[in-house]
């Protein structure tokens, strides 16, 4: 197993250089970037690099094979979506083995720290939706993994915690969840279909979230 050597802002800066030198876009004298870890931590993975990009640094080779599967996911889904999505302007290894991206930053902050608007709620909807068009088959051979269905009673279990959570932030009307029954989710279980794109972990982490909640 390859291990990942500490990332300094030094070595950033020299990676930013040959990366944009590699794609045609450096000099080899050119200033270095202002760089800064994102988050906290002796080896944090992820740096700002001025104002406007995002580098992401894989810590192992499975890490690597998801980051390349993630870009190469990326640019099938983006004509179907109707949010942004991150565009790679530079990409190779930072060690032997170990690949990184140089990302497009999105405007905003983690849904972690900021409220999703109602017309952002529409965003996602529009993006799950979005998700749907996309051939299935495209994203297999991507390497994009086949997932069996989840269990509509377990999803409504699950939602009746977040709904709770909700209604005390009067959110959301928990009448509105106590239409789907058990007995109801149990008689429309797993309905037979195609198989179609989704996204597995769509939590605050996962999404920018700009000020006027979108």
């Amino acid at each position: 197993m390859t291990q990942a050597p500490t990332p300094t802002a030094d070595t950033v800066r020299r990676l930013i250089r040959t990366l944009l030198k590699d794609d045609g876009g450096g000099a080899d004298h050119a200033p270095g970037p202002d760089v800064r870890p994102v988050a906290d931590g002796a080896r944090t993975g992820t740096w700002w690099v001025g104002d406007r990009h995002v580098l992401r640094l894989a810590p192992d080779r499975e890490a690597s094979l998801r980051q390349r599967r993630e870009l190469r996911v990326r640019d099938l889904v983006r004509p179907h979506v109707p949010v942004s999505v991150p565009v790679s302007v530079a990409r190779g290894e930072w060690a032997p083995g170990l690949s990184c991206t140089l990302d497009t930053r999105m405007p905003g902050g983690s849904a972690e720290d900021h409220r999703v608007s109602a017309v952002g709620e529409t965003d996602l909807a529009g993006l799950l939706t979005g998700l749907r068009a996309v051939p299935a088959r495209q994203a297999e051979t991507l390497g994009v993994p086949r997932a069996a269905p989840r269990s509509l009673e377990a999803l409504r279990g699950a939602a009746r915690a977040a709904a709770e959570h909700l209604a005390a932030a009067d959110e959301f009307d928990p009448v509105r969840l106590g239409q789907l029954t058990q007995p109801a989710a149990v008689q429309l279980g797993i309905q037979p279909g195609p198989a179609v794109l989704t996204h597995h972990s769509l939590t605050g982490n996962h999404l920018v979230v700009s000020q006027d909640g979108r």
